[in-house]
């Protein structure tokens, strides 16, 4: 049976090699999940443009979705459906050299960024993560680069073709219409959870050891000393200090508002006073300015927290669920007002599907720490205050609510709404982006290896 909640076909394929290759070809690249000793014999298998397809791309992909398979049978033509995902994905990038598309370096930086914190957690640590390919965290970043940003153009690009789509709650009804009844899918358990979290406070004279710190360091550079050398040892910054505290170009806007202005009014060369962000205090040196671009570097030192600290934010949390408990407001107008973590604060505290953006949630993929906690509370209920490390290593606090809690059910225009419309919008983002291939695939030079010539390589009739 088909599944009409799945994505369409053509999104479905996109969405394989883009968010495939997020976190699959991302560890392949890195050798996670390659089996010892075997080697992928490489080669250009295909040509869009100036953009190429290696064989080890495709491999790479086709591996995962064995492996994810787990002895089940694949879909048919499995290596071609591949193909023909990722020759969409060079059109577009061959068409964003055309159109001058080009994404941030600082943007680059966070996926990076964002990923290395995803390795370092599911290894142990990002000295764990070092020690295990024998390389360091620059290294690796840097081998990622590439690819990183070419999945980010890529992501662009459909943003720009169909990211203004939208759909209305009659559409959504004439979607769940044409589902035929057998091939409506049946949902496991799914909840909502909801969380407020509280950084753990930074007290006074931490915040003062950490200036005076930096104030002695300061001195020290103007003596004579070596601005890098200092950055590699006492930087808390782990992306620059082994830089030499080096961060590169930026634009206006890129940096945090009270970096970029202390950094503007300096001339090259210049060291900056003591600067407080939400990262924690800099000491800056501006190097140089390329136009509407400056490079800097920088000392960072983030002023220690520990259990006093955040006792003082268990107890704002104490007095909120309070609050919440006599209705003299929502959980939702609670987490948008107070929780430090803006993400799911702006979204009513609500923690989201990462497949479909919605607020339901699997019970068997959720994180265990979340699990184990809702595991036997009541619908409505929220939790005292417990002990929570952020994904970034900050110490903080959070309370959760179990919002709702849905049966095992086959799915239904009422209780699945979000992921109603969800697919309806997959399925009009899809059509927008077929009319695009369709207008652009003529405007490319295509050349593919005789192996894979059956692929129809941008066929959207395929």
């Amino acid at each position: 049976m088909t599944h009409f909640l799945r994505l369409p076909k053509r999104a479905a394929l996109l969405t394989l090699a883009l968010l495939a290759g997020t976190i699959a070809s991302s560890f392949a690249q890195l050798g996670i999940g390659r089996p010892a000793g075997r080697q992928i014999v490489d080669g250009i298998i295909a040509k869009i443009d100036n953009q190429i397809v290696l064989r080890s791309d495709l491999e790479a992909i086709y591996a995962q979705e064995v492996a994810r398979a787990e002895g089940k049978p694949l879909p048919p033509n499995l290596k071609c459906r591949i193909l023909q995902s990722l020759a969409l994905n060079k059109l577009l990038l061959a068409k964003a050299e055309t159109d001058s598309v080009v994404v941030e370096d600082a943007q680059v930086k966070n996926e990076l960024d964002r990923r290395m914190n995803y390795f370092a957690q599911q290894i142990g640590s990002e000295k764990k993560l070092e020690e295990y390919y024998n390389k360091p965290i620059k290294q690796l970043k840097e081998e990622l680069r590439p690819q990183v940003r070419e999945q980010l153009t890529q992501q662009k690009m459909q943003d720009q073709i169909a990211g203004k789509v939208t759909v209305t709650p009659r559409e959504v009804r004439q979607y769940f219409s044409r589902i035929p009844k057998d091939s409506l899918p049946y949902y496991s358990t799914e909840v909502e959870v909801g969380q407020i979290i509280k950084y753990a406070k930074v007290n006074s004279s931490a915040k003062q050891a950490a200036q005076t710190q930096l104030n002695d360091l300061r001195a020290r550079i103007l003596a004579g000393e070596s601005f890098e050398e200092l950055a590699k040892q006492y930087s808390q910054d782990p992306g620059s200090g082994a830089q030499g505290g080096y961060l590169g170009f930026f634009g206006r806007k890129e940096l945090v508002p009270e970096y970029e202005a202390a950094a503007l009014r300096l001339e090259p060369g210049q060291l900056s006073p003591v600067v407080e962000s939400q990262f924690g205090f800099h000491l800056i040196q501006l190097i140089e300015r390329k136009g509407d671009k400056y490079s800097t570097r920088h000392i960072l030192l983030k002023p220690a927290t520990g259990a006093t600290d955040a006792n003082e934010s268990a107890k704002e949390l104490v007095k909120l669920r309070r609050r919440i408990l006599s209705d003299s407001t929502t959980f939702a107008k609670a987490a948008k007002d107070n929780s430090d973590d803006k993400q799911t604060g702006a979204n009513g505290g609500l923690l989201q599907n990462r497949e479909d953006g919605s607020t339901y949630l699997p019970l068997d993929k959720l994180d265990p720490a979340i699990f184990f906690t809702i595991d036997t509370m009541k619908v409505g209920n929220v939790t005292p205050p417990m002990p929570y490390r952020t994904d970034d290593g900050k110490d903080a606090v959070r309370i959760i609510w179990l919002k709702s809690n849905t049966p095992p059910h086959q799915a239904n225009f009422k209780d699945d709404y979000q992921k109603l419309a969800a697919a309806a919008l997959a399925e009009k983002k899809n059509k927008a982006l077929d009319e695009w291939f369709s207008q652009n695939r003529g405007s490319v030079y295509i050349e593919v290896d005789p192996q894979y010539a059956d692929c129809k390589l941008l066929d959207v009739t395929n």
